[in-house]
């Protein structure tokens, strides 16, 4: 016998797995229990009945020591039937009928007449059970009992088996908080109300009714009466799953709070393992393969030995004891007093086996013929109008089909959660309620531009609150995952600059036709061509487009730059870290309204440049890191160029600077970060030249010839193998920034202080040893740099520079700390 303490254990466990009991589990149940019903009666008359009643006899035949008991049966027998023809006895006063014949005197008792007492028939009674009574007529309860017990435990194997037991368990703890969810009702309930937001919940359910009958077309709804749509609601079979909450009252969906959002989340995460593990393997779908053929066998078996040994109940049973010194007797019948309810208790329990057996079979014809390792939620697809719920396979769909024998609602709620659009709208959900309003405007600065700008960084998603903060004029997202764009972004009237970095964004048609007519700059930062969304290509009002990723000619041939032509209006464009090797075609196209170039290539080699020639109204030409030997000689057709940048080249010689007296309007030129050795004299012929950046070159010598470019107020020579500057830097009068710092400079010419124009003077890292006092006459300097030479002093007239100050002079402290003190107060004076 089970232990109690076990045995409550196991009832306690049912509930918990009760989803996992389809129909014929149930049934078996049922079954069992009046099984056990049967075996704990029959026990209970073993223990407070008589078993067995004996009485002497006489061996019919001595010889073969048989014994007689025939007249036994036959004499109980015709006692019964005299004592049911027995009239009642008539009372003392009544009187015989008149004319009555006389009656019948007491009938004589006849029989078998001995001596025996009490203690000898019990001892007679208890031995000839033990040794005369079969063994199946003695223990059929205890077997009754023990077989259901074992069918009990059978049936719930699958449940206790370490390699099951774990699996079902978890599973049914998140099958439980699925059901529970209050974003399972939130997410049936938003899809199903879509199509009639402006109407009551009940209107809903009624749209909902008359959609399912003109879908299905079934017949007792098409009979119910016209007009009664709430019927025609709840006799349909395609709501049937639709929750009680949802047909018996109205829709209700309060806004879920932060925490019921995170827990929420967190089953998400808990689905999506589960499903990974599960799917892997079938050892649910064996485990109850097994125990249902164990049923079986054992229906089987029970039938077969049953049917055998319920003939062997016998009510009259001859016994035959040595006792015959003690009693006088050897040869007893005795009557089995259980013999007749114990048979009629065994064919019902036959019964009881024989439908049990049954259900099994149809469980194995269920097992085995139906395809039970692959589940397709379609059905759950078509009424919930969630489209991307995937069908499962194995070990996950078997538990899904058990599921449904219990009642399909468990699957349809449960498949919410592995839906990605559910997800993504539950993380929806939850921004909204982390980046409240008042939160997203603290995030609000100025950028480069001068616009406002909101930069959001890893977040899961864009929060809906973004499109109430309307101020802002640039919003920047980085590496947010599955973001769209909502028709809402028209509410951002000022918004003008958009920053995608390596954060792939889809657009609602609303808001693209908005964004089409508003934005002017488009940033996007990318690792693959194919995160470059094609919705930029039909962007008409953009002015500014800047793309930094591998960008390569075969890519922009194949997969989008060929449309920038549909960019009328496009002004800037910027191609940073690609692998270009010639001008795109695309490019060219532009030709009519492109004003600025920008092409930073990861070193390769930049081949073809002949396309550049018909850049015409180009005014800004950037050429990177393109591993260029020479200046192009293209670019000396751009006749309205006024700023060239060939920095990060391989430039060592710059003699084609010539040819750019033709570029009348060139202003700025950098040739920085390159080899240059040296530069050409005829230098002089860019007159128009106002900004010069050699810095981080090889140059050793000026030539004068350089300082007849009289335009000049930016020269940048910083960090080259200059040992000396030229007197004729003196001629720049309107040179405001000049830089030799980095250099082996060991003097400078008094007349570089004639440039009495000089905002910003960097001559750190040097060989200097004195500086001229001469210094005083640069009355608007406001930075000077002289960190890193042999100064042993500072000239007095340093105080003559009225516009400098402590924060723009960079010396050693020592050296500041030796100018006198009202020098040193006047020089931190703000």
């Amino acid at each position: 016998m089970i232990p109690v303490t076990e045995f409550k254990q196991f009832t306690d466990q049912q509930p918990a797995f009760r989803v996992l009991k389809p129909w014929w589990d149930v049934f078996t149940e049922y079954i069992c229990v009046s099984m056990l019903m049967i075996g704990v009666f029959g026990c209970t008359l073993q223990v407070t009945q008589d078993k067995i009643i004996c009485l002497p006899s006489h061996v019919s035949d001595p010889s073969r020591g048989e014994i007689d008991c025939q007249q036994f049966k036959d004499r109980s027998q015709n006692a019964s039937a005299s004592v049911r023809s027995l009239s009642p006895l008539p009372s003392p006063s009544s009187a015989p009928p008149p004319g009555a014949g006389p009656q019948e005197g007491p009938r004589e008792m006849s029989g078998l007449k001995n001596n025996l007492d009490i203690q000898q028939y019990s001892f007679i009674n208890q031995v000839c059970y033990e040794q005369a009574l079969h063994w199946y007529a003695k223990y059929f309860p205890y077997l009754v009992v023990i077989h259901t017990l074992i069918f009990m435990i059978c049936s719930s194997f699958w449940f206790k088996f370490p390699g099951t037991s774990s699996k079902l368990e978890h599973f049914i703890s998140i099958l439980g908080k699925c059901f529970d969810s209050p974003w399972t009702t939130r997410a049936i309930s938003e899809v199903s109300g879509e199509a009639q937001e402006d109407q009551n919940g009940w209107e809903k359910m009624k749209d909902l009714a008359t959609l399912s009958k003109s879908r299905l077309n079934v017949s007792n709804v098409d009979a119910s009466p016209a007009g009664d749509d709430t019927a025609s609601l709840v006799r349909s079979p395609s709501v049937r799953s639709i929750p009680d909450k949802m047909v018996a009252d109205k829709p209700n969906v309060s806004l879920m709070d932060k925490k019921e959002g995170e827990q929420t989340k967190a089953l998400f995460e808990k689905v999506k393992k589960f499903r990974l593990h599960v799917e892997e393997g079938d050892i649910l779908y064996t485990m109850y393969v097994r125990q249902t053929v164990l049923k079986v066998f054992k229906f089987v078996l029970i039938i077969v030995y049953n049917a055998a040994l319920v003939p062997n109940i016998h009510i009259i049973v001859p016994c035959t004891l040595a006792v015959e010194d003690m009693t006088g007797y050897d040869s007893f019948c005795c009557n089995h007093t259980k013999a007749h309810l114990f048979s009629k208790l065994a064919i019902c329990y036959i019964c009881f086996v024989g439908v049990y057996g049954l259900v099994c079979l149809y469980t194995l014809y269920w097992l085995f013929y139906r395809p039970l390792k692959e589940y397709s939620f379609e059905y759950v697809r078509q009424e919930t109008g969630i489209n991307d719920i995937p069908d499962v396979k194995n070990d996950f769909a078997f538990m899904l089909h058990l599921i449904d024998q219990y009642d399909s609602l468990y699957s349809k709620r449960f498949a919410v959660f592995l839906s990605e659009v559910s997800e993504s709208k539950l993380r929806q959900l939850n921004l909204n309620h982390e980046w409240t309003v008042d939160k997203l405007r603290e995030k609000l600065q100025r950028n480069s531009q001068n616009r406002l700008e909101m930069h959001l960084f890893m977040l899961s998603g864009l929060p809906d609150t973004v499109f109430e903060v309307t101020e802002v004029e640039s919003l920047k997202l980085e590496l947010l995952n599955d973001v769209t764009i909502p028709p809402t972004v028209s509410q951002l009237a000022c918004l003008e600059e958009l920053t995608l970095l390596n954060c792939p964004v889809r657009l609602q048609l609303p808001a693209l036709t908005y964004l089409r007519n508003h934005l002017k700059v488009l940033r996007i930062k990318f690792d693959d061509m194919r995160q470059v969304p094609l919705w930029m290509y039909t962007l008409r009002s953009l002015e500014e487009l800047h793309l930094v990723g591998p960008l390569t000619q075969d890519l922009s041939r194949n997969v989008s730059l060929d449309t920038l032509r549909e960019l009328r209006n496009l002004k800037i464009l910027t191609l940073a870290k690609s692998n270009l090797s010639k001008v795109p075609q695309s490019v060219v196209d532009l030709a009519g309204h492109l004003h600025r170039l920008c092409i930073y290539n990861d070193g390769t080699k930049l081949l073809t440049l002949n396309n550049l020639k018909k850049l015409f109204n180009l005014a800004q030409l950037e050429l990177v890191h393109c591993n260029l030997q020479r200046i192009p000689h293209a670019v000396f057709s751009l006749t309205n160029l006024q700023e060239l940048d060939l920095k990060e080249n391989h430039l060592t010689s710059i003699e084609e600077i010539l040819s750019f007296q033709h570029c009348r309007r060139l202003t700025c030129l950098k040739l920085w970060h390159n080899s240059i050795v040296s530069i050409p004299e005829h230098i002089k012929k860019l007159k128009s030249l106002e900004r010069l950046y050699l810095s981080r070159n090889r140059i050793e010598t000026l030539p004068p010839q350089l300082f007849l470019c009289t335009r000049l107020r930016h020269l940048d020579l910083s960090h080259n193998h200059i040992r000396s500057i030229p007197p004729e830097v003196g001629v720049l009068q309107n040179l405001q920034y000049f830089s030799a710092s980095g250099n082996s400079l060991n003097s400078l010419p008094d007349e570089l202080f004639f440039c009495k124009k000089l905002r910003t003077l960097k001559l750190g890292q040097n060989n200097l040893t004195a500086l001229s006092p001469k210094v005083g006459n640069l009355t608007l300097l406001t930075k000077l740099d002289l960190k890193g030479n042999h100064l042993e002093v500072l000239p007095l007239e340093i105080s003559d520079c009225s516009s400098l100050r402590l924060s723009g002079l960079l010396v050693e402290d020592n050296l500041f700390d030796l100018l006198p003190a009202e020098i040193q107060q006047q020089l931190k004076d703000e």
